[in-house]
């Protein structure tokens, strides 16, 4: 498990590019292009040097290292401390450098030591690896190679070092808030995920379980025909409680809606569909079933003994639409509130749980006298992607 604290560098958004990718990126460039540009100011001053050969010597090094590290610099994890150390250490040793390599008036003029904004790379690097204090320390730790090494206590070192703590821990405290909010992005993840999964699983024991205990509770039915059902549900629920999916699960590829539908019907629910199949992906096709499933429950059970039912399925470019009708007495406003309050969440978890989980939506109609309607539509292009 990758650490989340600052100065381990972990990835925080699992199976995702973290938002600090980009950052690091950023200082693998400026390093490169920071060593193009002190090349270039000491090809057009070497000549002014005591020593100018051990500054080429210097650069040689210098050049090697930066290339070499450019990969590690891709991100936290390849970015050790080892790495960060030498970095620091190259710094430090091309400050020290220049105050032995150059002239005593160049130095007092404000002449730049040999890295120049170079040394900004490893401040940036200590700042995304361990956040705003270890950016902070090497920028102390470049800060003191400077004045007691190159020109001592002066307003332009004051001015430079001053420039590099803050663009360094501004940096580090940027990487810092970064982590922490991707750390919380990720737990809020994990919280939806787990929501989800639970209202999956009490759908699945609402149309499993909680029917044939409600069926034995009003004693309908024959022995035989409960025995079936409490069979049915306890191979589901086992299958539930080890991880698999039920045995009726449709399978990955598209399934056919009509022949699932077609299950509910008897001779108090029609079923009206297209003289095609309507195809959808497996599981698209077994969860829009599941709900009409649910409504066609509700039609036999608060209907009434003589209601008829009807099912229609419209199969169109942009979406399958699927509406229940009856003609049984329908409900007064509020009563479905008052339904969840008590605790029967048929409606909202078997019917609308269910379409919202495949991006679609689920309008319920009804008053005193005139039945229920209720149309559950999935959009195609949510399925398609």
């Amino acid at each position: 498990m990758a650490d989340h604290r600052p100065g381990y560098g972990g990835t925080l958004a699992a199976g995702g590019m973290s938002v600090e990718l980009p950052l690091w990126r950023a200082i693998s460039f400026f390093r490169v292009m920071a060593l193009a540009y002190a090349i270039l100011r000491y090809f057009g001053s070497f000549h002014d040097f005591l020593h100018p050969v051990s500054g080429w010597i210097f650069f040689g090094a210098l050049t090697l290292w930066t290339l070499a590290s450019s990969r590690s610099f891709a991100g936290p994890q390849r970015c050790t401390w080892y790495v960060l150390a030498t970095d620091l250490a190259f710094a430090v040793t091309g400050i020290v450098m220049s105050g032995l390599i150059d002239t005593a008036a160049r130095i007092h003029a404000g002449a730049p030591t040999l890295p120049t904004i170079w040394a900004a790379g490893s401040v940036l690097g200590f700042a995304g690896k361990g956040g705003w204090r270890w950016a902070a320390f090497a920028g102390a730790v470049v800060g003191v190679a400077n004045i007691a090494g190159h020109g001592g206590i002066t307003p332009d070192n004051l001015h430079n070092i001053v420039l590099l703590m803050l663009a360094g821990c501004a940096i580090g405290y940027v990487i810092e808030l970064a982590r922490a909010s991707e750390a919380a992005l990720t737990r809020a993840l994990q919280v939806e995920a787990a929501t989800r999964e639970r209202e999956r699983l009490s759908r699945d024991i609402h149309d499993g379980v909680l029917q044939v205990l409600a069926l034995v509770q009003r004693r309908e039915g024959d022995l035989g025909e409960l025995g079936r059902l409490a069979g049915e549900q306890e191979r589901a629920l086992r299958t539930l409680m080890t991880g698999g999916q039920p045995a009726t699960a449709a399978p990955d590829g598209e399934q056919d809606l009509l022949p699932l539908l077609g299950r509910y019907t008897d001779d108090r629910i029609t079923l009206s569909a297209p003289a095609t199949p309507v195809r959808l992906p497996g599981q698209a096709a077994t969860e829009l079933s599941a709900a009409v499933g649910a409504a066609v429950d509700n039609v036999r059970r608060h209907a009434g003994g003589s209601a008829r039912a009807w099912i229609l399925v419209e199969d169109e470019p942009e979406a399958v639409t699927v509406s229940i009708r009856d003609d049984g007495p329908g409900y007064p406003a509020g009563r479905l509130a008052e339904a969840e309050r008590a605790g029967r969440l048929g409606v909202s978890q078997s019917i609308r749980g269910r379409l919202l989980d495949l991006g679609g939506t689920a309008e319920l109609y009804s008053a005193p006298g005139e039945g229920v309607e209720i149309e559950l539509r999935v959009p195609r292009a949510h399925l398609a992607g």
